[in-house]
This record gives structure tokens, sequence and C-alpha cells, in this order.
């Protein structure tokens, strides 16, 4: 298995999402808080940084989701991190709706002053108009559905559902503005390519799915080893990639006829354990 460094020319940029950011850019003006949904197993690489640069002059409030896949102790670092650069935070999971009730008193925090001052020259309280941007598949709808009460938005565990946008209301004292999930057009650090394909924010096909792999178990051997030993029982002193999918293979019973290795189950199997908490919570971002 020859490995080329493919992941310098990723651009995947699908014509909505540009409509999208336009769009998303033409309505910032009426929104009096953003939210900015990012993956807690890495809070770096899922932070658009074109939308942080868009959104900087609005007040907002980062949401660290899926937090329960997410490493305990690095979240809190990464948490730490942002707020230290003067963003307020909160760690949530939509599918469990751990801490979802806490995002509108959270919010409340972060205008509290901007109300007060309201409320001085006499204006009366409305509606709070939000949106929460976030990355393709990263619980933006399930959140949005949890924080309504109702099925408002489609959901699916693959990057791209959410295709237009849409207001909701949420009970009476906020309306949000739905939008798709947006990327940015070319990814300059490779790992960030990489572990938005592990996650699964990008679709399969965009990296091929032998070098995502072999970065995952590289990544899982040095900084989660006994993870790795206790889910596949292998020899982590094993240097060669393909020995270690061969023993994963032949523990899983991943095999094709003649004993051979299915290494497209191997590979399905590894990213599949990463993404449903088999491996425990992983953090692929570093500080």
């Amino acid at each position: 298995m020859d490995k080329k460094n493919t992941t310098k020319q990723i651009q995947w940029y699908p014509g909505h999402m540009f409509k999208s950011f336009r769009e998303i850019k033409e309505k910032l003006k009426l929104m009096d808080i953003v939210m900015i949904l990012l993956d807690a197993r890495l809070p770096l690489s899922s932070m658009n940084p074109n939308v942080l640069k868009m959104v900087k002059h609005k007040p907002i409030l980062l949401l660290f989701n899926k937090m329960d896949l997410a490493d305990t102790n690095l979240l809190h670092d990464h948490m730490t991190y942002y707020e230290d650069l003067g963003f307020s935070t909160l760690k949530i999971d939509s599918q469990s709706q751990i801490n979802t009730n806490k995002i509108y008193d959270k919010a409340y925090e972060v205008l509290k002053e901007k109300m007060d001052r309201n409320r001085e020259k006499g204006l009366l309280d409305r509606p709070i108009r939000t949106m929460i941007l976030g990355i393709p598949n990263v619980g933006k709808s399930t959140l949005i559905n949890a924080l309504s009460g109702k099925k408002a938005t489609k959901t699916g565990n693959k990057p791209g559902v959410t295709k237009a946008q849409q207001w909701i209301k949420l009970g009476s004292n906020f309306e949000l503005l739905d939008t798709p999930g947006v990327l940015w057009p070319k990814f300059e650090d490779e790992k960030v390519g990489y572990h938005l394909a592990i996650t699964g924010a990008i679709k399969d096909d965009i990296i091929p799915i032998d070098d995502v792999c072999q970065y995952a178990l590289n990544f899982l051997k040095i900084h989660y080893p006994k993870r790795l030993l206790e889910r596949y029982d292998i020899a982590l002193d094993m240097d060669d990639y393909v020995s270690m999918l061969d023993a994963i293979g032949q523990k899983r019973g991943a095999l094709l006829r003649g004993a051979e290795i299915d290494y497209d189950r191997v590979y399905h199997i590894i990213l599949t354990d990463i993404r449903n908490n088999q491996l425990g919570g992983l953090s692929f971002d570093r500080i």
C-alpha cells in the first residue's frame, strides 16, 4: 500500500455551501447573538475560520457538542483556551440533551449588558434572534430539534443534510434561523482534513479511506495506546500499518474467501468504532 499525502489538495465546497455562506452573511445583521457549534472531539478543527471572521463583531456563544464522545480532560483545556480568548462556552450533547437546557441562560448571560442598555433606553424586550452555525454533521439539526421540542429540522448522521434556511420559534423568547453547515474552501492544515474525515464531518470519499484509517490508527497508538489494546487486542509494538489492519481483520473476522483480509470491512470497523464511542472519549485536537 503506497501512501501519498493527499490532504493538502482537499477542497470540498459544494455550490449550496457558497450560497449558504452568502445568505448567512446577509442575515447576520438581524441577529442578537450567534451560537457556534463545535465538535467537542476537535474544537479547533471544527471551527470554521471564515465563520469566526464573519461574526466576530457579534456576541458569540461557543457550544461544544458531543461532549460524551470527547476526552474530558482535553475538552476542559479547549474550553479554557477559548474562554481566555474572550468567548463564552458551554459543553453539551444534543443527542441526549445534556446541558441543552442551559443554553438559554448562557445566552442571556452573554447579552445581559446589551439588554440592560436597551431597557435603560426604554426599549421593550422582544424575542432574541439567533442562529446556530457549524460545520456539517456537528449535530446542529439534532440540537435545534431538542431546543424546539419537536422535529423542526431533518437530521442524519452524514454531512450536508440541511440545505436551506428556515426560521424556527424556540418558545416565546427565542427565534432561530436554521442554516446549513458550511465548511471552508480548502484545508490548509492536513491534520484538519484528517480529523474532519475521521469524525464524519466530510464525506468518506473526499480523502482515501485507507489514508484516514492509517492516520487514525497511528494517532490512537500515540495518544490512546491502552484503548487500542483493549478494543482490538493487538500488539502495540507493530510498526507496520498493514500488519495492524491484518490483526484487526483477523480478530473481527473481516475475511474474504481464502482467509484474505477484507480491508474495506476493516476500515469500516475502525471508523465506526471511533464515531460510536467504542474506544471511549477521544480528542483529536491538541492545543
